[in-house]
């Protein structure tokens, strides 16, 4: 497929805003994740600690050469062959009585090779355990405070985004440990130590080999800047491919349904080649990086082969070339190292950009005293503004000075038109949003006043999209609370006549839930939520079209569950279907965000207003089903 144009129109997905993230090194970010790798610090201390023998292991089996070269070669050398070493080295390099020379030197090679090996191991795994522990505490963090966001931050943050923050992103922090800042150190401890011990064996060899690196090093800052653009640019096409993948995937009903694998495929195509030419450029880079390292590598052994034969022994000779090669080793893996290093950075960046979103609904941190002799239940609404958009103009409102009251066991009912705002009631009594005006309270006490978790454990909520979690029957319904007895769920499951199907299943109240519950069917499911609200025992119950998914034969034999559910109960009622609305004490009209009419339902049809007219849209046909 040949690649797309250069003035392909990008789509405003949300995603530009990746570019902008991302230095390799950003002291910044180091010092918030410094928290996360704190309490592991003896492990980083060993970590740093064996770099110093790891270096001289590294230098050793060439200096053992070196020696075996000397014997081998005894002539004159041409040259200063550079100091001998330390007095306890010499020593240990000469062979015991009646060992030869050259055995004893290859012991000491095999040994320090394995030494060196063995203590490699030890430092990755140490650096790579340090990571993973430090990350487990961030990727809970993460979690958590994702828990703690309102329900509005979910309506304009992408799930995929946010999935990717608590996994690729904390994954991508935790390989800076394992092959980022830690092995960018150590690397610079090599290079400057291999350098000194050059300069101390042989100063006018080494002075004339490192006449190559300014070159090398200017063409690494070249590199640095040209693929810190193609990274971004490689970041970018690779969040649009995900979310393709993701909206194609979550949508493939749809996608079947109307025949749009094609174009899908298509759009896909075009965002795989825009991918394909941004890693290609990187690549391009990656390779410049590596090419010019080995030019530079192979131009060193030239100058240590033209000049080396007239400063030094052949052991000196080898032991530059060995050592020169283990000098430029770190900078051929600096394109991968960069790239991690910078791939974290973006990630921390992007992970405490979510950390750094403030929950918009937070519990005060004064007590509200408790009145013990308020009614427990009663439900208020007092001159309710409400938007979802945070600076509303006067289109945007989806509550307007909504006022009612409804006092405790009573039944209340709430109906509309599509949009008139019946959910955004529920969803200001629940506590997932606040209202920009006015005043909710429970029992007399203002919602903000109360925290957050004891609004949720007052007010039960059975929706109309019910969501099961992977687990049991019983989970399901106790939702880990372990106060709930198996007895209790029993129960709660028979009142609302969830327990015959219950029993037919595999393995009862133990049988295992595939996700979101695809193994039940709708009506199954509803049944379900009703079991788990009256598990929970709220005083305050909501019923959101409770019995939308329900066939009309289930509804009827679940009728008198649903009315035992609401005994006792202040319960807020919405919902279509005229069986559920009808007994309630009293119904609200709402209409464009207002209440436009309340009272019970033969009061509102005597009005012949909205609610009347709703009713022949809506309700009558429905009605004479169900007589029927």
């Amino acid at each position: 497929m040949s690649a797309p144009d250069d003035d392909i129109e990008e789509p405003d997905d949300g995603l530009q805003d990746e570019a902008e993230l991302g230095k390799a090194y950003d002291a910044r970010l180091l010092a918030r994740l410094w928290p996360y790798v704190r309490p592991y610090w003896p492990l980083m201390l060993v970590t740093l600690l064996l770099v110093v023998p790891l270096f001289f292991l590294e230098l050793a089996p060439a200096w053992i050469i070196k020696q075996g070269l000397d014997r081998a070669f005894p002539g004159e050398p041409l040259a200063d062959t550079g100091p001998p070493g330390p007095d306890w080295l010499v020593s240990f390099l000469e062979a015991p009585d009646g060992v030869p020379a050259l055995v004893w030197l290859s012991a000491l090679y095999g040994l320090a090779a394995l030494a060196l090996a063995g203590l490699q191991f030890l430092n990755l795994y140490m650096m790579a355990w340090t990571g993973q522990l430090a990350m487990r505490d961030l990727r809970r963090d993460v979690f958590g405070h994702i828990q703690k966001l309102h329900l509005g931050f979910f309506d304009r943050y992408p799930v995929g985004r946010l999935v990717t923050r608590a996994t690729n992103d904390v994954e991508n922090v935790a390989e800076m440990f394992s092959s980022g800042i830690v092995s960018l150190l150590t690397d610079i401890f090599k290079m400057i130590g291999f350098a000194t011990i050059l300069f101390l064996v042989n100063a006018k060899l080494a002075l004339v080999t490192f006449t190559v690196v300014p070159l090398l090093i200017v063409v690494a800052v070249v590199f640095r800047l040209r693929v810190r653009d193609a990274f971004r640019e490689t970041r970018i096409r690779i969040a649009r491919i995900n979310a393709t993948i993701q909206e194609t995937i979550t949508g493939m009903k749809v996608v079947q349904l109307f025949t749009r694998e094609k174009r899908n495929l298509a759009d896909f195509d075009v965002q795989n080649a825009l991918n394909r030419d941004a890693a290609q450029r990187s690549n391009r880079w990656d390779a410049g990086l590596f090419s010019s390292v080995e030019i530079a590598q192979n131009l060193t052994i030239a100058i240590i082969l033209g000049y080396g034969v007239k400063m030094a022994s052949v052991g000196t000779f080898f032991l530059f070339v060995d050592w020169m090669r283990r000098f430029f080793m770190p900078l051929r893996d600096l394109s991968a190292k960069y790239s991690v290093m910078q791939s974290s950075m973006a990630s921390a960046e992007r992970i405490f950009q979510l950390f750094d979103t403030e929950p918009a609904i937070q519990d005060r941190t004064s007590e509200v005293p408790p009145r013990e002799t308020a009614a427990r239940g009663t439900v208020e609404f007092d001159g309710v503004w409400f938007s979802y958009t945070p600076d509303p103009g006067d289109e945007d409102w989806v509550l307007r000075n909504v006022s009612f009251r409804v006092a405790p066991g009573e039944k209340a009912a709430f109906v509309g038109a599509t949009g008139a705002g019946k959910t955004s009631v529920i969803k200001l009594l629940t506590r997932l949003y606040e209202p920009q005006k006015g005043t909710i309270r429970i029992d007399g006490i203002d919602l903000r006043d109360l925290p957050q978790a004891e609004v949720r454990r007052r007010v039960d909520m059975v929706l109309q999209d019910v969501f099961l979690f992977s687990g049991t029957v019983a989970e399901n319904i106790g939702l880990g609370n372990e106060a709930l007895a198996p007895e209790a769920l029993e129960r709660a499951a028979r009142s609302v006549e969830a327990h015959r199907f219950i029993e037919r299943l595999p393995n009862g109240y133990t049988t295992e839930l595939r996700e979101r519950g695809i193994d039940l069917s709708a009506g199954q499911r509803q049944l379900l939520s009703f079991a788990r609200a009256v598990a929970h025992g709220a005083d305050i119950l909501v019923l959101d079209e409770a019995t939308s998914s329900i066939d009309t034969e289930t509804e009827a034999a679940i009728q008198r569950g649903i009315h035992n559910l609401m005994e006792g109960k202040t319960s807020l009622v919405i919902a279509h279907r005229l069986s559920t609305i009808r007994d309630v004490d009293r119904i609200h009209v709402l209409h464009k965000g207002r209440i436009v009419e309340e009272g019970r339902h033969e009061e509102l049809l005597a009005l012949e207003g909205v609610y009347a007219r709703l009713y022949r849209l809506q309700y009558q046909t429905q009605e004479q089903a169900a007589a029927s």
